[in-house]
């Protein structure tokens, strides 16, 4: 064994003590709740906190500046200036559909081919021991990475939603112990008009889950949202809907689901993923919808990584836009505004790997959410814990678990140019298997 590889060893081995100390590590401002006589790093554009911290059985017992620890009766890790983040919260999902690309691949990486696609694939192939294993697979891609929360969006129309949601329920009890599951229900609002919509609502309930589901224009769809609305109030349901995941600048529905909210008096918490559309509608309407939907309280997740892929796609054509929201107009009017991994290795995304870290690196880029970085790193941690209701996860704080993620990089710059395949995982500060799950676990599954 070379000499680093031995060092780093016993530097690994610190993890396994009660009671030891992180030094000179540099963490983004915007995760830390408490602390004492911490400093900041002189660069602005990064806005870090140069500090030590005291793991003391599994929870973080002092946040103190760097070079503060003196106790040396204790074992403690030098990290050189690398950067500590809180475990990730990925809060919109779709882990039943993940990882059939081999069996059900987009031909030619459109929109509508996706449905097509999905709705052939899951007609064949969606029994539970397929939806079981597959969901399984995601949960352990996003463990390994450093996830601690998912909330997933289930197809549940027909029979399939007594299916997902049934595997939904076994895996959030195995996995109770490692990782926060939520599920959303995802149909089209017309569902919700029917007598099995009602049924799906009462299933989502029993499965203490989410309601939800795609608007998209029609001449029903203010009933639509109306009865969604209903339903939700009267099982005391929250909301996560799709909405607008297109480029019409008169795909509105974001505006009608936060008019609908405001006139029901709706107290839930409601989600809507996507808003494409939002970015290409004029500036005065986009600001009015914007207003309206900080006044119903809603969440915004943006996809940045499938809608690019998606958006815009045109055979022999250069796509002309991203298929992104308008996160900085968003977040400047102080709506809550996250990002998320959505599909992974299925016909709407062939690629993906449940790393919430590629969700950011990615969207940083995409969406220019740099000079300054802010605290655009809450938008993959603390907000998407606060929408899914979870105020202890994805911040560092004293009293709370350490559930962290150790990188070498010593800032955004390095953070976001290397895979960071050589994280450190703690939870409970604890280091973890980092180890993926093997593609090759899923071939049985995905012969076409």
């Amino acid at each position: 064994m070379a000499k680093s590889e031995e060092h780093d060893r016993l530097e690994f081995m610190i993890f396994d003590a009660n009671h030891y100390w992180i030094r000179n590590a540099h963490v983004p401002a915007s995760f830390v709740v408490n602390g004492n006589k911490w400093t900041t790093r002189k660069s602005p554009n990064d806005n870090l906190l140069h500090i030590d911290l005291e793991i003391v059985d599994g929870v973080i017992s002092a946040i103190l500046a760097a070079g503060t620890y003196s106790n040396y009766a204790y074992p403690s890790i030098n990290l050189q200036g690398g950067m500590v983040w809180a475990c990730f919260v990925d809060l919109h999902t779709h882990l039943d559909k993940g990882h059939i690309w081999n069996r059900a691949s987009n031909p030619d990486g459109t929109f509508e081919s996706a449905l097509a696609t999905v709705k052939a694939d899951s007609e064949k192939n969606w029994n539970a021991e397929d939806v079981y294993r597959r969901m399984e697979f995601g949960l352990k891609c996003s463990y390994a990475h450093g996830t601690k929360a998912i909330r997933t969006h289930l197809d549940s129309a027909g029979r399939q939603g007594a299916i997902s949601f049934e595997v939904f329920r076994e895996l959030r009890e195995k996995w109770a112990d490692r990782m926060i599951l939520q599920a959303v229900s995802l149909v089209s609002l017309d569902y919700f008009l029917t007598p099995e919509g009602e049924k799906l609502a009462d299933l989502v309930a029993e499965s203490d889950g989410i309601l939800g589901g795609v608007t998209f224009i029609n001449p029903d769809i203010d009933q639509q949202i109306d009865r969604v609305f209903s339903l939700a109030k009267e099982r005391k349901l929250n909301l996560d809907f799709h909405a607008d995941e297109n480029d019409d600048p008169n795909s509105d529905t974001l505006r009608r689901v936060a008019e609908t909210a405001i006139r029901q008096k709706y107290r839930g918490k409601t989600i809507c993923g996507h808003c494409c559309s939002l970015s290409v509608q004029e500036e005065t309407e986009a600001e009015a919808t914007i207003a309206l939907v900080k006044k119903a309280g809603i969440g915004i997740v943006s996809l940045p990584m499938c809608n690019l892929y998606l958006q815009g796609r045109r055979p022999g054509k250069t796509p002309r836009w991203r298929g992104v929201t308008l996160l900085h107009e968003l977040k400047q009017a102080k709506v809550p505004v996250a990002i998320a991994s959505d599909n992974c290795r299925d016909p709407f995304h062939a690629y993906g790997d449940h790393d919430a870290l590629e969700v950011f690196s990615q969207s940083v880029k995409i969406a220019q959410l740099d000079h300054p970085f802010g605290d655009w790193a809450n938008a993959i941690t603390s907000t998407p814990a606060d929408l899914m209701g979870l105020p202890n996860v994805g911040r560092i704080r004293v009293g709370l678990p350490a559930d962290l993620v150790l990188f070498k990089a010593r800032n955004y710059r390095e953070l976001l140019s290397r895979s960071q395949h050589d994280r450190i995982v703690l939870r409970d500060g604890k280091a973890i298997d980092t180890t993926l799950p093997s593609y090759a676990e899923l071939d049985d599954l995905l012969k076409k």
